[in-house]
C-alpha cells in the first residue's frame, strides 16, 4: 500500500463518500476508486460499504482507518506545532476515546477555552487502550478514556465522569415496547461507531454479553452516523450515553430498550504525565476537568459540533 491510496481512504473516511474525498484532494472520483480497489485487493477486505446515511465499515476497514490516519497526521501534528510555536499559541494535545469525542467533549472544551484566549486545542480519537504509549511518546498531553489507572508514577490520574450505556432502537420496532430477551437483542442489525472495537470499553461489554456476530454489527465512521442511521429507517438497536439518550427519547425518535442487562456503566478518566513532566496548559485541564462546572458543561454540552470554537479545536477522527 502507498501513501497515495492510504490518503484516499483516510479522505472517504472523513467524509463518506468518494465523491467528497476527491474534491478534497483534487483528483478525480475515478482516482479515488482506483486507490481504494487496490488497497482492498491488496488487503482482501471490502474494507466498507455504502448506507443511507454515510458508509459502514468492517472491523479491517476499520483497523485500516485507524493506521492510515495516524500515519498521515504525523506530518499536519508538525505542521501544527511549528506554526502554533510561532505565533506565540500553546497548542493542547488531547487524545480521547471516540464516545467522549462525540458527546462530551464539546461543552469541556468550549468551557475551557474561556480561560485560555492563546490556546489551540488538537484532539485526536484513539482506543482506550493507547493512553500509556501516547502520553509516553509525548503525542498527548492529556488522554481521557474509560477508567483503568495506570500503575506507574510517571502518570497521574482522575475519574472524573460516571455515564451509562444504553440500548435504543426506533421508536415502532417491535423491541420498543415491552421487555425482550438476549436472543431477540442477538439477532438484531446493530449500528455500530468506532467505539465497538475498543477492546476494553462498555461498548465492547455489551456487545460481548449479547455475543452479537460479527456479521450482525455495522460499524459506522462515528457513533452519531450510527444513530443518524437508525433513525432514518433503519431497523436495529444502537448504543447511546443516557445522558445523551434521553433527548432523542423525549422527541420520539428512539425509544430505550428494556432487556436484562442492557445497560453497561463506565467511568471517564482524564491522565497526563506528572506535573514535574506536563506542560502548564496540561496541568490545567487535569484541574478543571474534575470541577462541578466542566461536568456540568460535559453533560449539556453542545454535542460533536465544535467547528465554531475560537480558537479552533483541531480534531483527528481514527487515529
Amino acid at each position: 500500500m502507498t501513501p497515495t491510496q492510504l490518503r484516499a481512504f483516510a479522505a472517504i473516511v472523513r467524509h463518506g463518500s468518494a465523491k467528497a474525498a476527491a474534491a478534497e484532494l483534487g483528483i478525480s472520483e475515478a482516482a479515488v476508486s482506483s486507490h481504494t480497489a487496490a488497497l482492498r485487493k491488496e488487503l482482501n477486505d471490502p474494507l466498507y460499504q455504502r448506507a443511507s446515511s454515510g458508509l459502514s465499515f468492517t472491523p479491517g476497514g476499520l483497523r485500516l482507518a485507524n493506521r492510515a490516519v495516524e500515519l498521515l497526521g504525523l506530518q499536519e501534528q508538525t505542521r501544527q506545532e511549528v506554526l502554533a510555536a510561532g505565533h506565540g499559541q500553546r497548542v493542547l494535545r488531547l487524545a480521547t476515546t471516540s464516545l467522549f469525542a462525540e458527546y462530551a467533549a464539546a461543552g469541556l472544551l468550549e468551557l475551557f477555552k474561556t480561560r485560555a484566549a492563546d490556546l489551540e486545542v488538537e484532539m485526536s480519537v484513539h482506543e482506550g487502550g493507547r493512553v500509556a504509549e501516547l502520553l509516553a511518546s509525548r503525542q498527548a498531553d492529556v488522554t481521557i478514556a474509560p477508567a483503568n489507572r495506570l500503575r506507574n508514577d510517571s502518570f497521574r490520574s482522575h475519574d472524573f465522569l460516571r455515564y451509562q450505556l444504553v440500548l435504543v432502537t426506533g421508536a415502532k420496532h417491535p423491541l420498543a415496547h415491552g421487555r425482550c430477551d438476549a436472543a431477540a437483542l442477538r439477532s438484531q442489525t446493530w449500528f455500530l461507531g468506532p467505539s465497538a472495537v475498543e477492546q476494553h470499553g462498555s461498548t465492547a461489554r455489551l456487545l460481548e454479553r449479547f455475543a452479537v456476530p460479527e456479521q450482525n454489527q455495522r460499524i459506522f465512521q462515528s457513533n452519531g452516523a450510527a444513530i443518524s442511521e437508525l433513525q432514518a429507517g433503519g431497523s436495529g438497536v444502537a448504543i447511546l450515553p443516557e445522558f445523551r439518550a434521553a433527548a432523542y427519547i423525549s422527541k420520539g425518535n428512539l425509544q430505550r430498550i428494556s432487556a436484562p442487562g442492557a445497560a453497561a456503566p463506565g467511568v471517564w478518566s482524564a491522565t497526563s504525565l506528572r506535573p514535574s513532566q506536563t506542560t502548564a496548559v496540561a496541568a490545567e485541564l487535569m484541574r478543571f476537568i474534575t470541577t462541578p462546572r466542566a461536568i456540568q458543561a460535559m453533560l449539556s454540552g453542545s454535542g460533536a459540533n465544535i467547528g465554531h470554537f475560537q480558537p479552533r479545536v483541531h480534531i483527528t477522527l481514527w487515529n
